[in-house]
C-alpha cells in the first residue's frame, strides 16, 4: 500500500467550499447560536465579531504555514517542526480527540433535522435522534472511503444548496422582523459582558468558527498554485461564516424574545423560517439546510481526523498501519474504519444522557478547549517561522508573526480560564481526552512490526 495521497484533486474553489463546509454555517446557526444568545444575551453580535479577531489570526497562521509547508498533518506537522516531536504529537492528538467528540455534536442535530421533516413532535426523543444520526454517520463515512474527488463533488453540491437556503430564509426574516423581539440597536455590538459571560461566550464562538482548517489538512490533495489554494481557501471561508452568523443572530434578536431565542437549541433556523412567514415549506427548507450542513461538517471533521491520523501513522508517531492509503482510491481507509467504529460507540453512548441540550453543551465546551490548544500552537509556530521577516518586511512580520502570536496567546488564556469554570463531566472530556494521549505516545516513535511489513506487501 502507498503512503501518498491523491495529489491535485481539489481546486481553489473546492478548497473554499471545504472551508465553509467545515465551519458549517447552517449547523452552527441551528444548534449553537441559541446557546450564545443564552450566554451573551443582546451582545451576541459583538461576541461573534470580537472573538473572530483571534480566530482570523489563526487563519492567517494557517495561510502562512500552508504556503511554506503543505501537509496532510497540518497543525501536527507544523508544531512538530517548530517545537519538536512531543508538542507536535499532542497537537495532532488534540484534533484526534476533538473529532470523535464532535461526532456526538454533529450527529444528534442531524437526527433531529431528519425527524423534523416527518414528525417534529419526536425531535426531542434522544434515542431516536441518535440512532438516525448514527445511520447518517455511517453513510458519510462510506462516501469518504470512496475517494476525495467524489467527496468534493458531493460537498460542493450540498454547500451551494445550503448557502442558497440560508440566504432566502435570512432575507425573509428581515422582511418579517418585529414580532416579540427587540428593535434593532447598535448596543448589540457593544461590550456589555460580565466576567462569566465573557469566557463562556468566547468558547462558544471558538466552537462556531472551528472547522475551516480542514483545507490545510487537504493541502497534499489540493492543486498547487501561486495563490496558495489550501491556505487561502480556509482564510477566505472564515469571512463568509462570520457574516452568516451575525445575520441570523441579529434576526433572532429582532424576531423573538431573548428567552425564546436562547431555547431554540434544536434548530434555530427552523423557528426563524416559521416566524418569517415561510410556513411548512420554509420549515422544511430549514430542516434540509441543517441536514446538508450537518452532513458537510461531519464529512470535513472526518476528513481532518483521517488525514491527521494518516500523517501521524506515516511518521510513525502512531502505528504505521494508519499511514497507508488504498491503492484504488488513494484514501487512508484504515483511519476511516477506526473513526467509524469509535464514532458509533460515542454517538450511541450519548443516548444515555438526559437530554439533547446536555449532549450539545458538554460537547461544545470540551471541543472548544481542545481547539484552543492546537490552534494556539499553530499560531506560535507561524510567529516563529516568520519572526525573521522583521527587518526585510515589517508588514509581513506584523501579519504573519505578531498577529498569529497574539491570537495564540489569547486562545491559550481563554482555554485555561474557561476550563476552571467547567463541570466535572466537561473537564473529563476536555482534559481527559488530551491526557489519554500519554498512553499512546512513544518518544522514539513506533517501529516496524510484522503487521506493518505485511501491509506494505
Amino acid at each position: 500500500m502507498s503512503t501518498q495521497l491523491k495529489a491535485d484533486s481539489l481546486s481553489f474553489f473546492e478548497a473554499i467550499i471545504m472551508g465553509v463546509a467545515g465551519s458549517a454555517p447552517a449547523f452552527s446557526i441551528a444548534v449553537a447560536i441559541a446557546g450564545l444568545l443564552g450566554a451573551a444575551g443582546t451582545v451576541s453580535p459583538n461576541a461573534l465579531i470580537i472573538f473572530a479577531v483571534p480566530m482570523l489570526g489563526i487563519a492567517v497562521a494557517y495561510k502562512g504555514l500552508s504556503k511554506e509547508m503543505p501537509h496532510a498533518g497540518a497543525a501536527y506537522q507544523w508544531t512538530k517542526q517548530g517545537f519538536g516531536q512531543f508538542f507536535g504529537y499532542f497537537s495532532g492528538w488534540a484534533l484526534l480527540v476533538a473529532a470523535p467528540v464532535f461526532m456526538v455534536t454533529g450527529a444528534v442535530p442531524l437526527g433531529t433535522a431528519t425527524i423534523d421533516l416527518f414528525d417534529p413532535t419526536l425531535a426531542n426523543n434522544v434515542w431516536l435522534t441518535t440512532v438516525i444520526g448514527a445511520e447518517w454517520f455511517v453513510l458519510i463515512g462510506m462516501i469518504l472511503i470512496s475517494g476525495i474527488e467524489l467527496t468534493a463533488r458531493v460537498q460542493t453540491v450540498m454547500s451551494v444548496v445550503e448557502i442558497g437556503l440560508l440566504f432566502i430564509i435570512a432575507i425573509a426574516a428581515y422582511l418579517h422582523s418585529g414580532g416579540s423581539g427587540l428593535p434593532f440597536s447598535w448596543s448589540w455590538f457593544g461590550f456589555h459582558y460580565t466576567t462569566a459571560t465573557f469566557a463562556s461566550s468566547a468558547l462558544l464562538v471558538v466552537f462556531l468558527y472551528w472547522g475551516w482548517d480542514v483545507t490545510a489538512n487537504l493541502g497534499e490533495e489540493t492543486k498547487n498554485g501561486q495563490n496558495n489554494p489550501a491556505g487561502n481557501g480556509g482564510f477566505y471561508s472564515v469571512f463568509f461564516t462570520i457574516s452568516s452568523f451575525v445575520a441570523f443572530t441579529v434576526a433572532a434578536l429582532m424576531m423573538f424574545s431573548l428567552s425564546e431565542a436562547s431555547g431554540f437549541s434544536d434548530n434555530l433556523i427552523y423557528h426563524v423560517a416559521l416566524a418569517a412567514g415561510l410556513g411548512k415549506v420554509g420549515a422544511d427548507a430549514a430542516s434540509l439546510a441543517l441536514i446538508l450542513s450537518s452532513v458537510a461538517t461531519l464529512e470535513t471533521t472526518m476528513l481532518q481526523f483521517s488525514r491527521t491520523l494518516f500523517a501521524m501513522g506515516r511518521d510513525r508517531a502512531l502505528p504505521g498501519c494508519f499511514g497507508k492509503v488504498d491503492a484504488r482510491t488513494m484514501t487512508p481507509v484504515r483511519t476511516m474504519y477506526l473513526l467509524i467504529g469509535v464514532g458509533l460507540v460515542m454517538i450511541l453512548a450519548s443516548s444515555f444522557l438526559p437530554s439533547i441540550a446536555a449532549i450539545l453543551t458538554d460537547s461544545v465546551s470540551a471541543i472548544a478547549v481542545q481547539v484552543c490548544y492546537y490552534y494556539g500552537l499553530a499560531g506560535l509556530v507561524c510567529a516563529k517561522l516568520y519572526a525573521r521577516t522583521l527587518r526585510q518586511s515589517p508588514g509581513t512580520w506584523l501579519f504573519y508573526a505578531a498577529y498569529p502570536f497574539l491570537s495564540a496567546i489569547a486562545l491559550f488564556v481563554l482555554g485555561i480560564y474557561a476550563f476552571s469554570t467547567f463541570n466535572m463531566m466537561t473537564k473529563i472530556v476536555g482534559l481527559g481526552g488530551l491526557a489519554l494521549g500519554v498512553l499512546f505516545y512513544r518518544p522514539s516513535g513506533y517501529g516496524t512490526h510484522i503487521a506493518d511489513i505485511l501491509a506494505e506487501e
